[in-house]
């Protein structure tokens, strides 16, 4: 009696194992590589919150190459395009209303928006680098010689289909 239930499990395993290969064989289900519709070179923004300085110049810069992990986990150099280093801003009240003036509780404290360029697979839920969907919202380390910084995407662009 338990040798007949084994072997009906197993039966029933390798209706399953056919069926589901009948299944993707026609069509009717998608495999991964079915799911990408184009290759796209992409740009993205990290917004890099307080990051203390005490240099007199930014450390990344424009035209340099830094290495980022995706959710900790290492992926490539990407080419920095653009650098925004702006220092960490307060409101003060004047007779007109406010003005942002340069904190001075915050004097070595600078928001960074680091913009670089990877090239993507895109897929009907987006851009894949390094089998991870960029979108705003993911955390990013950016690392270079003289520094490792952790921010976040805040802005995408896919810049238009190369191979369909």
């Amino acid at each position: 009696m338990n040798k007949k239930f084994v072997d009906i499990i197993i039966v029933i395993g390798l209706i399953l194992i056919v069926g589901v290969g009948l299944i993707t064989a026609k069509g009717m289900r998608s495999t991964a590589s079915k799911q990408i519709e184009s290759k796209s070179p992409i740009e993205f923004e990290v917004f890099l919150r307080s990051v203390t300085i005490s240099a007199k110049e930014c450390p990344v810069k424009t035209g340099d190459t830094t290495f980022i992990s995706i959710r900790n986990v290492p992926y490539t150099d990407l080419e920095v395009i653009d650098v925004k280093y702006v220092p960490k801003k307060t409101a003060v009240s004047t007779k007109n209303g406010y003005i942002a003036v340069n904190d001075p509780a915050f004097l070595d404290t600078y928001d960074i928006i680091v913009k670089v360029r990877d090239e993507a697979l895109v897929t009907k839920d987006g851009a894949v680098v390094g089998g991870n969907k960029i979108k705003m919202g993911l955390p990013i380390t950016l690392e270079g010689k003289t520094y490792k910084f952790t921010g976040s995407v805040s802005n995408l662009n896919i810049i238009d289909s190369v191979e369909k």
